[in-house]
């Protein structure tokens, strides 16, 4: 969902500068630290490995709270280019999101940005186990929609979210929107009106 959905990663990062700043910590190196993370991993990396369940719960909660905050007003003008057409041209094959975000921040983004008609499941970080990279939230969206892992194609704009969709035995197109340095998936666009992306997916179907 974040990156290949929308663009939230700004305002991840902000909400995080804002909350850590709250409470006296430098966010000068956040950037680098946060992305394809837990919010658990990444308060431990904070505020130490001891750090309570329930505060972990807490202040997670507290921070995304506050993304959605900032967010709202522009969620529209952050949906990664051509979203919106793409979903629907390929309306008729089976869709999932599997994303290492909280439900909270799913529901936001499927509810607000009117998208969850596209996808028939949203799995969040909450139903798995494990986040990526690891493959478990790859595999459960397979099984929910009856589809064989093979013969699935994942979306991703983060090396963790490649890793995952790898090990899980599927094919990657990597959603390059801030143009990172990715490796190991099948195609790379820049967004969803990228001729590489149509050109590569005219040949899977």
């Amino acid at each position: 969902m974040d990156g290949v959905l929308v663009d939230s990663m700004p305002f991840h990062v902000r909400a995080w500068e804002l909350y850590l700043s709250k409470l006296g910590h430098d966010a000068t190196t956040l950037n680098s630290r946060m992305h394809g993370k837990h919010n658990d991993v990444l308060l431990k990396e904070f505020f130490g490995p001891d750090l309570a369940l329930g505060d972990i719960q807490r202040m997670g909660a507290d921070k995304e709270a506050l993304y959605r905050e900032l967010i709202a007003a522009d969620l529209d003008a952050q949906l990664i280019s051509g979203i919106r057409d793409f979903l629907t041209l390929h309306q008729a094959l089976p869709k999932a999101v599997a994303s290492n975000a909280e439900a909270a921040n799913v529901n936001f983004v499927l509810d607000s940005a009117k998208l969850r008609h596209h996808f028939a499941f949203a799995i969040d970080g909450q139903q798995v186990t494990h986040g990526k990279p690891h493959p478990e939230i790859y595999l459960k969206a397979a099984s929910l929609l009856q589809v064989p892992a093979e013969a699935c194609i994942v979306f991703e704009d983060s090396q963790a979210g490649i890793d995952a969709g790898l090990a899980a035995g599927m094919s990657v197109v990597g959603i390059n929107f801030h143009r990172a340095a990715l490796k190991g998936h099948a195609v790379e666009a820049d967004h969803f009106l990228d001729p590489r992306l149509h050109e590569w997916i005219a040949q899977q179907l």
